[in-house]
């Protein structure tokens, strides 16, 4: 077994905002990997529309720098727990991990979980406290945290013995005592170089190369990324992929591309260690594995956690179908769900009895909602049904997702948020004072008790809560009513476009959701009731012209602001007989039968069920 010296491969991993991306592009800057007319971008290895949108990563990506003689691959991991299929298969990647924590913050739900991934690929840790330069920064105190939270996810010896390393990513500074910072990233090198383990691979053994990610060019075709974990491989080579099924294919290595800084570039040989992409065959997915073709032996696909949430994807069938987008029918639709499963590990899609809709489960309403956000830029309209957790059969025993939240309020919201995770049959494990008026809450939660829950608790606390979630385990199933809305909504009675006269009519009855001039058409839902039942109204109605004086009298009075609804919170909002049309241009609420006098047919028969 030789080990490569001149080799380091890393992931970073943190919570959301953390800062890992934005340490990811001072590790650029600083390492020389750049000539000094080079521009990089901030957050450069954000790439997606929505990243940079938002602000968070979604996908996981590597890049490569060199420093002094030493090529260290650096793999970019998502935060958010939605996006957890991300990060468990490039844990397999790796031979160490850089935990960033925020200085200030300390350990949050989704620290716990990538840091959980980590641990139990037995890699080697090393610990950033970033954003050091907060004025309330906490250093000794979020160090203690973590080697708690190492403790307790059963870190091994040698983990614990974990380097740690003070920065501000935003600065530019780094060093190894929170007071002594540097306007260089030398010390976070140094400290890779020290401990994270160079990779121990056979170079000459037969190839044995796992595709952990997947890229398309219009070149090349389909490309796979992913480390040699034994051999050699050449372009040219002819070699063999074993399928999941366990079917072979062989095939002539085309194309093969290493990494440096932000490109990539074609290379001839690569061995063990390196991270590297291939191209040459069509359908290669995540997780198979690239052998000699005298050699088979594949690597043990990553475990992959199995989603907790599903939505049933619909054809849209709305009177306004194919208005503003082109990727309306069926067969597109599902060519498009299809082609997500080959890169989102994480994603599933179930046929149903109807040829025009689809089961879809995912990690989260985050995860399923980028979705359908990259699917309504592309041009697809679609309708999409009320998220359901999904509900398992552990040892006989009916069992549900449950969620570990945390929770920093003002003092003074801690009532009102007890109180409604109470309701959502939410079980308080932790509440701890932070100083300031800050208090930290700790809970258990049945993850159906979250569906929609963001909104309340951003209203419950006046904006100044910040609430963190992330998938703990399956757990007996809780009976009763959890969550969901108490609320009805004002329903369009008729097609048309929306007055200011009849909006100031029904401002009384709740909040309207749509601007004066919307088209509507029936049963579209146009506002919230201020009462728990549905109502009907006509709210495309024009006041009746009698004289002049009364046609511009209405012209002096203002109406209130309407609420304009997110994707994700309109997701949120809808309730079980009720569709969110999505569509390149909007976000419309309707109900699934649009005819009143149906509607009400269909409650009889339910009731008398």
């Amino acid at each position: 077994m030789q080990v490569s010296k001149d080799i380091r491969n890393i992931a970073i991993i943190a919570h959301v905002d953390h800062g890992k991306t934005t340490l990811v592009d001072q590790l650029l800057h600083y390492s020389g990997t750049f000539k000094e007319h080079e521009h990089i971008d901030e957050r450069a290895m954000d790439s997606d529309d929505i990243e940079k949108e938002r602000g968070i990563t979604i996908l996981a990506k590597n890049t490569a720098i060199n420093y002094k003689d030493t090529r260290i691959n650096i793999m970019d991991t998502p935060g958010h727990a939605d996006f957890g299929g991300e990060v468990e298969r490039i844990m397999k990647m790796v031979d160490g991990v850089l935990l960033v924590v925020d200085a200030y913050e300390g350990c949050m739900p989704q620290t716990r979980f990538v840091l959980k991934k980590a641990l139990e690929q037995k890699l080697q840790p090393v610990v950033v406290l970033n954003k050091i330069d907060r004025p309330n920064a906490r250093p000794d105190e979020v160090v203690d945290e973590v080697l708690d939270l190492f403790i307790e996810l059963g870190a091994d010896d040698e983990q614990l013995e974990f380097p740690v390393v003070y920065a501000s990513a935003l600065q530019g500074t780094s060093g190894k005592e929170a007071g002594e910072q540097q306007e260089t990233m030398d010390p976070v090198f140094e400290t890779i170089m020290d401990h994270i383990p160079a990779p121990k691979q056979d170079v000459d053994g037969p190839l044995q190369y796992q595709i952990t990610l997947l890229d398309y060019n219009d070149y090349v075709g389909r490309i796979g990324i992913g480390r040699i974990f034994r051999g050699r491989i050449k372009v040219g080579d002819s070699v063999s992929l074993i399928k999941k099924d366990d079917t072979v294919k062989n095939f002539r290595v085309t194309k093969l591309f290493g990494f440096l800084g932000l490109k990539r570039t074609e290379i001839q040989e690569a061995q063990a260690g390196d991270i590297v992409a291939i191209a040459g065959v069509e359908d290669l997915n995540v997780g198979e594995t690239v052998c000699d073709q005298n050699h088979h032996d594949p690597l043990p696909v990553p475990r992959i956690d199995e989603p907790t949430l599903q939505m049933t994807f619909v054809v849209n069938n709305s009177p306004f179908v194919g208005k503003e987008g082109k990727k309306v029918t069926s067969r597109k639709i599902e060519e498009r769900l299809l082609t997500q499963l080959e890169t989102d590990v994480s994603l599933r899609v179930e046929p149903t009895d109807s040829p025009d809709a689809w089961k879809v489960s995912g990690r989260g309403e985050l995860h399923l909602s980028i979705l359908i956000e990259n699917m309504r830029r592309e041009g697809y309209e679609l309708q999409i049904s009320k998220p359901e957790v999904i509900i398992k059969e552990i040892d006989g025993v009916k069992c549900e997702p449950m969620e570990r939240v945390q929770i920093d309020v003002p003092e003074e919201y801690t009532g009102a948020v007890m109180e409604s995770l109470g309701e959502r049959k939410g079980e308080m494990r932790n509440m701890e004072n932070q100083g300031n008026g800050q208090v930290r809450l700790e809970f258990n939660v049945p993850s159906r008790g979250l569906i929609g829950y963001s909104t309340e608790f951003m209203t419950q606390t006046h904006g100044y809560g910040i609430i963190n979630h992330s998938f703990d385990q399956y757990a007996p199933f809780i009976s009763g009513r959890v969550g969901g809305r108490r609320s009805g909504v004002l329903v369009a009675q008729e097609r048309g476009k929306v007055t200011n006269y009849s909006i100031l009519a029904l401002e009384d009855r709740g909040t309207i959701f749509v601007e004066p001039g919307t088209e509507v058409y029936e049963g579209m839902i146009v506002g919230e009731h201020n009462r728990e039942n549905d109502l009907t109204v006509n709210i495309t109605k024009e006041k009746a012209l009698t004289n002049v004086r009364s046609a511009n009298k209405d012209n002096t009075v203002n109406i209130r602001s309407t609420r304009t609804l997110t994707l994700e919170e309109a997701i949120q909002f809808l309730n079980e007989d009720e569709y969110c049309e999505v569509t390149p241009e909007s976000v419309r609420l309707r109900k699934k039968i649009l005819n009143k006098s149906e509607r009400e047919r269909d409650q009889k028969r339910a009731k008398k069920a």
